[in-house]
């Protein structure tokens, strides 16, 4: 299949709602075959939702609460069994249409996190959307900043076989664990200003990677919104430091997209 799949944006973020169709056109026109939509809280998932219906067989939706929630743009608190409770019934209304629960993880960066009971609220809400997940034989999108090997253990010991770590912060050391655990990892843009994911290409096979563009967020310039459309200088990044064709790495990274979310190849408008 020719064509780039980005494995986790936020297409329903308010920075596009302007000009929406102009970037899925200019997604389209740079080579993406599909884009996974995923959520961050219970009120945006109708939202995403109703952008997959907009654009079938090319948005796809992944709902999920994130392990930060924002209550201001000044203030911001871990997750609780409480934002899950409000998401369920939507997940489970919406269960035959997803290719993801997501985003879900850990968050332990010290501006959010402020207490050992932060991080085991966090720890619950995981715990119950792996559950959930294994239930609904989705795989998980997963986000794991500060907090790389609590992440891979715990979704290790609740069983969970189909992962995407998306624009992983932690050691190569925790990487190759996961990459044992059979998980992959998202690719996103922003690997050309940062070193640590440098470094994570070098040690991760090709046959691990999945390409992804968090837009609007991790572009190759830091404050400028990204979109899917540049999902190809991740690809290029990867391409150089593997010794391999951008070519070679699209087919690879597609077919791990299609391995990982097996609901996409029957849906996608190709």
């Amino acid at each position: 299949m020719h064509g780039f799949i980005d494995c986790h944006c936020h297409i329903s973020a308010g920075d596009f709602d302007e000009d929406i169709e102009t970037v899925i056109e200019s997604s389209k026109r740079a080579g993406l075959l599909a884009l996974l939509a995923v959520a961050e809280h219970a009120g945006e998932f109708d939202k995403i939702i109703a952008l997959s219906q907009r654009f079938p067989g090319f948005v796809f939706p992944c709902l999920g609460v994130h392990p930060v929630q924002e209550v201001s743009s000044e203030r911001h608190r871990s997750a609780s069994l409480q934002d899950v409770d409000a998401a369920l019934p939507i997940i489970e209304k919406y269960r035959e249409q997803l290719v993801a629960i997501g985003e879900v993880g850990l968050d332990f960066t010290p501006r959010y996190v402020k207490s050992q009971s932060d991080k085991e609220s966090q720890r619950q809400v995981l715990v119950c959307q792996s559950r959930l997940a294994k239930e609904l034989d989705l795989p998980l999108n997963v986000h794991s900043r500060s907090a790389g090997r609590p992440t891979v253990q715990l979704l290790k010991e609740q069983g969970v076989e189909k992962v995407l770590l998306h624009a992983f912060d932690g050691k190569a050391s925790v990487a190759m664990e996961a990459v044992q655990a059979g998980y992959y990892f998202s690719i996103p843009p922003s690997v050309i200003r940062s070193e640590q994911k440098q470094k994570l290409i070098k040690q991760l096979p090709l046959e691990s990677m999945c390409l992804e563009t968090d837009s609007p967020a991790l572009g190759p310039e830091k404050q400028v919104r990204n979109e899917p459309r540049n999902i190809r200088i991740a690809a290029e990044y990867i391409s150089h430091i593997k010794g391999v064709s951008v070519e070679k790495v699209m087919e690879a990274t597609t077919e791990n997209a299609l391995r990982l979310f097996p609901r996409l190849k029957s849906a996608m408008e190709v």
